[in-house]
């Protein structure tokens, strides 16, 4: 993904001269790649654009741990000037490519906290959400950051509405938010392989209350059916397959749901008075009281 967020970064980088592209290109022209990392004595010998030229040969020759450390010593011997502004913004970028996420993640919020109105501000946020939202390739990982990932990316799209990192941002909430309902499908199928079928409705029933808008919901509208009907809570399974049907109809868990039903005589239509028939009532008749 860091890639794709490069991608982003470039795309508005001429439009966002704090980040120092543009300028670069023209500086680079004359620079090779170091080979090795300049001491902090012989840094103190250049100027602020040196140095930040330092960090962008880094980076272009493939060495972002060093480009990270040029950008940093901008800040540390050139203090509020506008050059320690830009290195900043770069060192936050520098550890994201890195894979320094937690570094990546204090730079970009350093940057907030100095320069909350800069023209930067929105890609130090969508930095910082990057640095959580990185880190949840794996369903079975810690949800915590995938938490953490959609409250970055929702001031995102509330605070940069109109930023050109907003979209991406939407997406990735949404990917990150159907993330989320794919790890509660993941215990409730465990529980439901195991016979634990109360316990798998729970987590089947979370999905569908309150990530109705993820790939997931029509799965766990079926996996609800068959927990019901396992549990002997006929009318719940019936009301869970009239849904998956309105809403779902041409699907396989729909055709699958039908067959568990109807193999059983039972129409599959809403039936009771549960929590699943208030859905039915409110999605299919409009009843909202």
């Amino acid at each position: 993904m860091t890639d794709r967020m490069q991608d982003a970064r470039m795309a508005g980088s001429g439009t966002r001269a704090g980040l120092g592209l543009i300028l670069a290109l023209g500086l680079l022209a004359g620079c090779g790649s170091p080979s090795d990392r300049l001491e902090r004595g012989a840094l103190e010998e250049l100027s602020a654009i040196e140095i930040y030229q330092q960090g962008e040969a880094s980076l272009e020759g493939g060495a972002a741990d060093d480009a990270a450390f040029y950008f940093g010593e901008i800040e540390r011997l050139y203090p509020y000037s506008e050059w320690a502004k830009r290195g900043l913004i770069m060192q936050a970028f520098a550890h994201h490519k890195d894979r320094a996420y937690d570094e990546s993640r204090a730079s970009a919020q350093r940057y907030l906290d100095f320069y909350p109105t800069a023209e930067d501000a929105a890609y130090a946020q969508y930095l910082l959400a990057l640095s959580y939202y990185d880190q949840i390739d794996d369903i079975g990982r810690d949800q915590g950051l995938t938490f953490q990932a959609l409250q970055a990316l929702r001031a995102v799209i509330e605070q940069y509405p109109d930023s050109s990192y907003a979209a991406e941002a939407k997406l990735k909430f949404d990917l990150a938010f159907d993330h989320l309902a794919g790890k509660e499908m993941e215990i409730g199928r465990y529980y439901l392989k195991r016979g634990h079928y109360a316990a798998a409705a729970r987590r089947f029933r979370v999905v569908v209350e309150d990530f109705q808008t993820t790939t997931h919901t029509a799965e766990a509208l079926h996996r609800l059916v068959e927990s019901y009907l396992s549990l002997g809570l006929v009318q719940e399974a019936q009301t869970a397959g009239a849904i998956l049907g309105y809403n779902y109809r041409g699907t396989d868990w729909y055709r699958d749901s039908y067959a568990l039903l109807t193999g059983r005589g039972l129409p599959v239509e809403a039936a009771g008075d549960n929590w699943l028939a208030t859905i039915y009532r409110q999605l299919v008749r409009g009843e909202w009281i």
